[in-house]
């Protein structure tokens, strides 16, 4: 009897010894397998909300003649460009930010107005959106556009070349709240934005410095070839004296009633209305294309005497259905790696601004430029 207790007690060891074996095996490999799959979790990388792209580059242009019987000049063109896009987009949050900017210069190898501008532009939108249901936000708009330098009227060295244009002269800043809808479609990103409350703020600011070129040093270092006549000069400066109420005139800014009399300057008009910003960006390959449009009308009509105070800074002909527009087009292609050809076109009419054609002859006009170029440029 106690040979069979003692045979049971020593299986029953064997079993316990081997269960722990096996318990301590199975622990073991447990902690490997954690250990594992802690590892590859931290070499996984890890989600990145921020997308930064865009292009920049630089355009440039040479012209040389010898005994050319057609005529002209030898020049030298240049034009630096550059357009950003940032993107902050976690869960039902969304970010995006817009840099699109260029200057451009020409040297022509003549006496007078040598150093021309020949492109110049800033501009910066921003907006914040919360995704209240698939592929529609709930949006703030911010965005601010302008110019770097004076711009001027270039004629020929006949007399001062007229400031037509400068930083915060034009410029419009607008602030709006209203529905965006964004959807990817085959690599296309589109996005249709809509504000019924949208604000804009349009400057013709021209500063203290306005009359910088009245002076002799100044006009001697723009006219190295020309002889001083110091009665002409104060003649010219006379006619000139009043270029930034011209300026403002030109820009819509100045108060203008009923009848068409100007009241006063003012250095801004501020105005309340309905926004739309339509924009689509798309690449294949090496091939980008972008395209946006921008309208804005006031809430203002011939009549509105109850508001008029309101929109003290609107020209009469500035009124509901009357749009603001901003058309721009960029396309750009790649090839050897740093090389880009662009093509880039800027659409404008904006209601109450006023441009002279070669007769001298005023009024509202549809603004076009276009460049196609041929430069360094990279894409990212």
């Amino acid at each position: 009897m106690k040979k069979h207790l003692l045979a049971i007690a020593c299986i029953l060891l064997s079993a316990g010894v081997m269960a722990q074996d096996e318990t301590k095996e199975i622990v073991t490999a447990d902690a490997e397998a954690g250990k594992v799959a802690t590892e590859e979790l931290q070499k996984a990388p890890k989600e990145n909300n921020w997308k930064f792209d865009g292009t920049v580059g630089l355009n440039a242009a040479a012209t040389g003649l010898v005994n050319w019987a057609a005529g002209g000049n030898n020049n030298v063109n240049g034009l630096a460009y550059a357009k950003l896009h940032l993107l902050y987009k976690k869960d039902a949050i969304a970010w995006e930010t817009n840099f699109d900017t260029d200057f451009g210069m020409t040297w022509i190898n003549q006496d007078y107005d040598a150093l021309q501008k020949s492109s110049d532009n800033i501009k910066l939108a921003t907006k914040f959106g919360w995704e209240f249901k698939e592929t529609w936000y709930l949006t703030v708009l911010g965005s601010f556009q302008s110019q770097y330098a004076l711009g001027r009227n270039y004629n020929g060295g006949i007399d001062y070349d007229n400031i037509i244009s400068k930083w915060l002269a034009p410029s419009n800043t607008d602030i709006s709240v209203g529905i965006d809808w964004k959807k990817s479609v085959n690599g296309a990103d589109f996005s249709i934005y809509l504000s019924p409350i949208a604000g804009r703020i349009s400057t013709a600011y021209t500063g203290k410095a306005w009359n910088e070129k009245y002076t002799r040093e100044a006009w001697e270092a723009n006219n190295p070839g020309g002889t001083w006549d110091a009665s002409v000069f104060e003649a010219e400066k006379a006619a000139h004296a009043d270029l930034a109420s011209q300026l403002k005139d030109a820009n819509g800014v100045s108060y203008f009633d009923a009848n068409g009399d100007k009241q006063f300057d003012r250095n801004a008009r501020a105005e309340l209305g309905l926004s739309f910003k339509g924009a689509i960006a798309y690449k294949y390959n090496d091939l980008t294309l972008g395209t946006t449009l921008t309208l804005f009308t006031p809430y203002k009509g011939k009549g509105y005497d109850i508001v008029d105070p309101y929109f003290k800074y609107s020209n009469m002909n500035r009124q509901f259905g009357n749009f603001d527009v901003d058309w721009d087009v960029a396309l750009s292609y790649q090839f050897l790696k740093c090389l880009q050809v662009t093509l880039q076109t800027n659409l404008k009419y904006y209601p109450g601004t006023l441009i002279a054609d070669k007769n001298g002859v005023v009024k509202e006009r549809v603004q076009f430029k276009g460049v196609l170029g041929l430069g360094v440029g990279y894409s990212f």
